[in-house]
């Protein structure tokens, strides 16, 4: 039962850092985007790692979710 305790602690602690990254991420696209002659290429980069960070957000939150048939 404690492995199962401290395995969604890390998991939820793991989850908050991904947050962290994604909303970091989002701020830094933002700011890029207001600058005139910026790098297209470095913004689309930048969008497609939040894209699989949301992705990995959204993974680790359904696995979060308990079974209702267990």
């Amino acid at each position: 039962m404690d492995n199962v305790i401290i395995h969604d602690f890390s998991n939820r602690t793991v989850l908050k850092q991904l947050r962290l990254a994604h909303r970091d991420l989002d701020v830094a696209i933002t700011e890029l985007s207001l600058i005139p002659h910026v790098d297209q290429l470095r913004i689309r980069r930048l969008k497609k790692q939040k894209l699989r960070l949301k992705d990995r957000i959204a993974k680790m939150e359904s696995g979060l979710i308990p079974d209702l048939n267990a």
